[in-house]
């Protein structure tokens, strides 16, 4: 494993355990030419997935841009990292398991809000502007006033 600090091939593990939803191996590695500690997850990969966008365009599914939309949503709320990734990795067992190579975004935006309208309604709403392209305050008025609290909505 490349070391992300001095760029050295070579890097020592120093610890294996399985992720909290088992889902993944997380190591502790320690680079053999500066020293320096870093982490890194390994996780299994079912199918190469790719996501159809706006204009039949297509990219393969990346899971860090998806953690990252979900990050941004659940910014400065009482959400956890693992409940995060929890939600991220479900949605990435959801599209593995499908079946299906090619999935739409569209897919993928509505299993997020589904899934962020069950952790944090902030979030879902937060989510949803985006999403949903809102463009006046009266949009967030009329999707809020449909949402509830966490699970009831």
């Amino acid at each position: 494993m490349r070391c992300p600090f001095c760029g050295h091939e070579n890097s020592q593990v120093k610890d294996s355990r399985p992720t909290e939803d088992g889902n993944a191996t997380r190591r502790r590695r320690q680079c053999e030419n500066c020293g320096a500690r870093f982490t890194t997850f390994e996780r299994i990969q079912l199918r190469e997935i790719m996501i159809v966008k706006s204009a039949e365009r297509r990219e393969p599914f990346d899971r860090t841009k998806l953690e990252n939309s979900i990050t941004l949503a659940c910014r400065k709320r009482d959400v956890g990292p693992e409940r995060i990734d929890q939600l991220v990795s479900s949605i990435q067992r959801q599209l593995e398991t499908s079946g299906e190579s090619e999935i739409p975004s569209q897919k993928i935006g509505e299993m997020v809000m589904d899934g962020l309208r069950q952790l944090d309604s902030v979030a879902y709403i937060r989510f949803a502007s985006v999403y949903r392209d809102f463009n006046e305050a009266r949009d967030f008025e009329e999707f809020a006033a449909n949402v509830k609290d966490v699970g009831q909505a």
